[in-house]
């Protein structure tokens, strides 16, 4: 029987006790919900005039197509000719898959015929590079020999192009090996032990001298299109002086005679850091563009250009060397720090503080060469242990760019030179203990460097300023402020000669001035 509302068989019957009418139970109800009436008589009714039905399973009808041969068979091959289709366009999807897998497999194995490949002369260059340094008279890790130095610099170049990439594009550091944190180790504990036994050197300028310093010449280096040095460092037993500038060049200065020995140029930006190492057979050079470059002296004076070191993606800010002369550290703005093996010229380690995401203005080595000091662009100043390349300990007391950072020679003492002064940290309580604010709040302090003994501290921005350093609670007394430069060019660099008998000074003007006693006044007795 069919229901009395749609006409089909009824899922569920049920009958009214009234009319003995059939209906389709969800639909009476809803109709009974909405009229409250028989939507065949017309009377009314409710859910209590419903009874259900009990029946056999129903079975619906089978459709025309299936009620007869014809059209079962033209079912058949309608499911038969879906069937085909999908198996065809899985079978293309399968091959294409297959020649995919093929291509990969192809390119995977060619990959790691090249890596095995460099992998192999980066290993024989290393081998060779072992050899020719037992081979030699004179060790190439002193770097005295220009012969020398130039050989492993060149194998170092291919060993810097063999570096490993990672997955993520960038090259897989070899690290800083058990070797050398060994070697740095013995350094550290060879320089403690000599400096509980040091004493200030009796050629060391007296305080009396130091007072009576006066400008004895100036002396234009660089360029006049983009005048200002930058950068400056000098080599002391040779008595010479590099100088970074805005032009570009490094110029290699001789202090005696007053005379430019050589021009070093390549860089394509600024110089805004410049190093002597060892004896100035080799100077590094630190660049805005990205670069940090190694000139190694020659027999005619002249400076070549060894190696060019591209590891940063930003501005090089600082360049320092480690006691031991066979590594050093390059900062950048693109928030990392490398450590380098010089004879290689191999970055072993580029660290990154994954924390922050300010760039580094300054590095300096602790005299005892297992720490480092940086500065930071956001005023932080932070202390590494190199052998872990970890950061040990922030100071946070600046609230300005770090512009330079200078350790003193008894390895008590740092001091951060930045915008808003100079401040002097006691690194056996991590603790800030004095602030200099020499100069207003629009000009800044460019540079501090404590002197080779640790015995006097200066500071350069609008003018100079030394220091006699003292200990933590005693006074660090003002002994001489040098003519104020804020009308021919900021200082920008400040540097002790040998025994602090003079003070080279780098300024924006692009001169490079010394202040000292005159030659027919020379020190009085200490």
């Amino acid at each position: 029987m069919n229901c009395s509302i749609s006409g089909e068989v009824p899922e569920e019957p049920v009958v009214s006790t009234k009319s003995g009418l059939l209906y389709e139970k969800r639909l009476i109800e809803r109709h009974i919900s909405d009229y409250g009436k028989c939507p065949v008589t017309g009377e009314p009714l409710t859910m209590d005039d419903i009874v259900p039905i009990k029946t056999g399973q129903i079975v619906k009808p089978r459709p025309i197509q299936a009620a007869s041969i014809p059209g079962m068979l033209g079912m058949f091959q309608i499911e038969w000719d879906g069937l085909m289709l999908s198996n065809f366009a899985l079978e293309q999807q399968l091959h294409t898959a297959r020649q995919e897998l093929s291509h990969a497999l192809y390119q995977h194995d060619a990959a790691c015929r090249v890596i095995a490949r460099l992998k192999k002369e980066r290993d024989e260059a290393r081998s060779l590079l072992a050899q020719a340094e037992r081979q030699m008279p004179v060790s190439a890790t002193t770097l005295t020999a220009p012969e020398v130095n130039a050989a492993a610099l060149s194998n170092g170049k291919r060993a810097a192009e063999d570096d490993e990439i990672g997955p993520d594009g960038k090259r897989i550091r070899p690290g800083i090996s058990t070797s050398i944190i060994s070697e740095l180790t013995d350094c550290n504990a060879a320089l403690s032990q000599q400096r509980k036994k040091r004493q200030i050197p009796a050629t060391l300028a007296p305080i009396d001298a130091v007072e009576r310093y006066t400008q004895l010449n100036s002396y234009p280096l660089h360029k006049t299109n983009k005048p200002g040095i930058l950068s400056l460092d000098v080599q002391y037993s040779r008595d010479i002086i590099a100088t970074g500038g805005v032009d570009t060049n490094v110029v290699i200065f001789d202090r005696p005679s007053g005379q430019i020995l050589s021009t070093l140029s390549g860089h394509s930006k600024k110089v805004t850091s410049v190093k002597f190492v060892a004896d100035g057979e080799l100077v590094l050079s630190g660049s805005a563009d990205k670069t940090v470059r190694l000139w190694q002296g020659s027999e005619n004076g002249n400076y070549d250009c060894r190696h060019i070191l591209k590891d940063h993606t930003a501005e090089v800010q600082a360049v320092t060397v480690h006691a031991t002369n066979n590594y050093f550290v390059t900062a950048s703005l693109d928030n990392t720090w490398c450590f380098y093996e010089l004879a290689s010229g191999l970055c072993l380690a580029q660290v990154s503080d994954g924390s922050a995401t300010e760039g580094y203005t300054s590095a300096a080595f602790h005299p005892d060469g297992l720490i480092l000091g940086t500065g930071t662009s956001s005023a932080l100043v932070k202390i590494w242990d190199v052998k872990s390349q970890t950061n040990v300990a922030k100071f946070t007391e600046h609230t300005t760019p770090v512009t330079a950072i200078s350790f003193s020679e008894n390895g008590y003492f740092l001091a951060t030179a930045a915008h808003d002064g100079v401040r002097l940290y006691d690194l056996r309580k991590l603790k800030n203990f004095r602030t200099f604010t020499p100069y207003d709040e629009n000009t800044s302090t460019q540079s501090v460097e404590f002197d080779q003994s640790g015995s006097y501290l200066t500071l350069g921005g609008a003018d100079i300023r030394v220091f006699q350093v003292a200990n933590v609670k005693s006074d660090w007394n003002l002994i001489k402020t040098f003519p104020d430069l804020s009308g021919t060019g900021k200082a920008t660099s400040v540097k002790f000669g040998p025994d602090a008998k003079y003070l080279a000074v780098g300024s924006m003007d692009r001169n490079l001035r010394i202040f000292g006693l005159p030659e027919e006044d020379g020190p009085s007795e200490s």
